[in-house]
């Protein structure tokens, strides 16, 4: 089983689209969205359990060129 992670990326000026296709590459995704605001992307993925969550979003997601900033918000079985 897998954790559910949701990531909301800033993206440089003018890159937003370039970022998005190199996270597409990476097949690493559930799913991805445009949004409007603060963040320019918002990514859900899966992170596989007993896996350190910040090492994978930096070692999978952080190193494509043109992102900011990152916000991360970990999800939590409650119902």
């Amino acid at each position: 089983m897998a954790d559910c992670v949701f990531v909301q990326l800033r993206c440089k000026p003018g890159t937003t689209y370039k970022v998005a296709e190199a996270i597409v590459l990476k097949e690493m995704h559930s799913e991805l969205f445009s949004t409007s605001g603060d963040w320019d992307l918002l990514l859900k993925i899966y992170v596989p359990q007993d896996t350190d969550v910040g090492m994978f979003i930096n070692d999978q997601l952080l190193d494509i060129e043109g992102i900011e900033r990152s916000l991360t918000t970990l999800t939590f079985r409650a119902f």
